[in-house]
């Protein structure tokens, strides 16, 4: 385990870089002895900054690096999570800034479950996970790394909030009671332009509530549970696409809808 003080140095470290647009050499290359539970911990430091210095608000959580195509990508072999805030939503009608908010960001097409009903782990199961579920709506995720050129380790990305940015909610909303969520396919367009495609199995193999149900009970080992109104995203069923100023994406999910952002 690192000892507190490195921690604190590091989760400072990322928030400064967060705030200032900068990036950083990977930590495990300065602390190759890092563990994934020091990784944590640093992402538990960074949250609490960014409540405590800029007022934001934890509205939810996200699974990350859940599909083969984004594991082979990243050189990430095992999923990850993150916290999301109010200070990350996008709406539909916005446009996101790629110059003034973030530093190398990739959007990913994914499909976002609002919950009821709280989710606390250990033994939450996928009829657990459809019971809380309020509606699945499509979402795109826009992530960024502080660490330079994405060269992360798993700890990186931990630490780092699993890599957020930021996130936009389609206004089209599907019940997934009533959906199979494993064979629902993905379509993700760039400037008018097929870019990926997916289906629901590329979610850890399975499906996106095989997703929620390994962040429910992973989230339960450190007592902290999915609570009722959150937005929880189930991770990308397709590889991560770079995005530029200009560009414009949408992302098109069978039963459920269509959302699109734009980035200037």
């Amino acid at each position: 385990m690192l000892p507190a003080e490195q921690i604190q140095a590091f989760a400072d470290e990322l928030y400064h870089a967060l705030r200032h647009q900068k990036m950083l050499e990977p930590l495990t290359s300065r602390s190759p002895e890092m563990t994934i539970e020091d990784a944590y911990a640093i992402s538990s430091g960074l949250l609490q900054k960014r409540i405590e210095l800029d007022g934001e608000k934890v509205i939810g959580k996200k699974i990350g690096v859940t599909s083969k195509a984004v594991q082979n990508m990243l050189g990430v072999h095992q999923p990850d999570f993150g916290y999301l805030t109010d200070a990350m939503v996008v709406d539909e009608s916005e446009e996101l800034s790629l110059t003034t908010k973030m530093i190398q960001p990739r959007a990913e097409g994914e499909i976002a479950f609002v919950l009821k009903h709280d989710l606390t782990g250990p033994g939450v199961t996928a009829s657990d996970v459809l019971r809380a579920t309020d509606f699945v709506v499509p979402c795109f995720e826009i992530v960024d790394s502080r660490v330079k050129d994405w060269k992360i380790k798993i700890q990186d990305t931990v630490a780092d909030n699993a890599s957020c940015g930021y996130f936009l909610l389609g206004s089209q909303a599907a019940d997934p009671r009533k959906l199979d969520l494993s064979t629902v396919g993905m379509v993700v367009e760039l400037n008018g332009q097929v870019v990926s495609t997916g289906a629901g199995a590329a979610a850890l193999g399975s499906s996106p509530v095989s997703c929620v149900v390994w962040l429910a009970n992973t989230l339960g080992k450190f007592g902290v549970p999915l609570k009722a109104g959150e937005v929880i995203l189930s991770g990308s069923l397709v590889p991560l696409q770079p995005v530029k100023a200009g560009d414009y994406m949408s992302v098109s999910i069978g039963g459920i809808g269509r959302t699109a952002v734009r980035f200037s």
